[in-house]
């Protein structure tokens, strides 16, 4: 399913919803039924996330996030060669040393609340689908080989991801018009697809050829196949295969 249609189905469903109370049935439900978040844990991680969310009834709620991650250098590299890198691997090493990465994601979500407060209060599960998509900007690295000769390489690349996953959290209002959104833990899973290119400005010997391929054969994806072409002009990496993530953070929220 596409994001837009999915996003229009979730619209669909909160009018639905909203038409099925009767006019002028007394309700309890407070006054601010929409949540404005700002995700405050994300710049650690140097993204940006926003969250809205729309109460339909006491158990029920859409949401709708946005992330963004401006070009910059990797966050947690330390982390990343520890999983990637099969062994010692300077041409790897030197990627997540200096290429520049950026990402954008959109998250339709909708929530069931299961405390005796609800209306946005409380304990919940939120089934959701992500949109993600990864790019990394062009970046020149060189290699040696055995001979001590040196070739450059410009790269460049990205991914596409869909992944769907289930949200457990906790939401408190504080005061009049503030709440906090506690997401405990959001594991996904699903599927991606990409490629990573890199362009040599000279003609790469078979020597230097095959030391490339080594290079890239010693990347290690978690669950992504990898496919690998090498030739004169540089080497191309083509990615598939199931994907995997987790939403986790503190959000300040205001409500309206």
């Amino acid at each position: 399913m596409k994001p837009l249609h999915l996003i229009f189905f979730l619209l669909l469903f909160s009018a639905a919803a909203r038409a099925q109370q009767p006019a002028g049935a007394p309700s309890d439900k407070p006054r601010a039924l929409n949540l404005v978040k700002f995700n405050v844990t994300a710049p650690i991680l140097k993204n940006y996330a926003l969250q809205y969310e729309r109460i339909i009834n006491k158990r029920i709620s859409v949401a709708l996030s946005g992330r963004l991650m401006p070009a910059t250098n990797m966050p947690l590299k330390t982390t990343i060669k520890r999983e990637v890198i099969v062994d010692d691997n300077p041409f790897l090493n030197d990627i997540i040393d200096q290429a520049k990465v950026s990402n954008v994601a959109l998250t339709p979500e909708m929530r069931v609340y299961l405390g005796k407060k609800g209306f946005g209060h409380g304990f919940y599960v939120g089934p959701y689908y992500r949109f993600a998509t990864y790019k990394l900007h062009e970046t020149m690295l060189s290699y040696e080989v055995d001979a001590g000769q040196n070739y450059d390489l410009t790269l460049s690349g990205d991914l596409t991801s869909h992944t769907a996953g289930l949200l457990i959290g906790a939401q408190w209002h504080v005061g009049k018009h503030f709440s906090i959104d506690l997401w405990i833990a959001g594991p996904s899973i699903g599927g991606a697809s990409g490629h990573v290119i890199g362009v040599s400005g000279q003609t790469i010997p078979a020597e230097a050829q095959q030391e490339l391929r080594s290079y890239l054969e010693d990347i290690d994806l978690p669950f992504v196949k990898e496919t690998i072409t090498v030739n004169a002009n540089g080497g191309r990496m083509d990615l598939g295969g199931s994907w995997a993530g987790i939403r986790t953070g503190v959000l300040a929220a205001f409500r309206f």
